[in-house]
């Protein structure tokens, strides 16, 4: 499978992105951008979007960023660590906008950054650093 079919495959097979309506666009390989609406289903209270919804957006940006490096080498990856730090309250309605990159790239694990924008507030909700361990797609059980 190519490069284009692995990230066809991923969207039509990811179901956290699709019931959270997250929208994937890879910039280059290492690179990726996330964008996300803030629904009625991510509010918590006071049409504030939860915490848990800026979480899995930064996750995903942070790990498609490593992931998208990992299988030009054949391989694929898995979580070790992620940090987040949350700067700024995100709205219903908002438009979210998570930019993930990589850092280091070694044998095994991969550094990425991220950044999530809200775009209507005009600032930075979340600022995050993950580190991802690669291994071979052919991986044993």
């Amino acid at each position: 499978m190519n490069f284009d079919e692995f990230i066809q495959n991923f969207v039509k097979n990811n179901m956290f992105d699709q019931a959270n309506g997250l929208k994937l666009e890879v910039v280059v390989p290492g690179k990726i951008i996330y964008k996300l609406k803030v629904l009625p289903i991510h509010v918590s209270f006071s049409n504030l979007c939860h915490g848990g919804i800026i979480a899995g957006l930064m996750d995903s940006t942070l790990g498609l960023a490593a992931l998208t490096a990992a299988f030009q080498e054949g391989r694929f990856c898995s979580t070790v660590e992620f940090k987040i730090n949350y700067l700024n309250p995100a709205y219903l309605d908002d438009e979210l906008e998570g930019v993930g990159e990589i850092d280091f790239k070694g044998k095994r694990l991969i550094v990425t950054t991220g950044s999530i924008q809200n775009v209507t507030q005009k600032n930075l909700s979340a600022k995050g650093l993950g580190t991802f361990n690669t291994y071979p797609m052919q991986k044993k059980k």
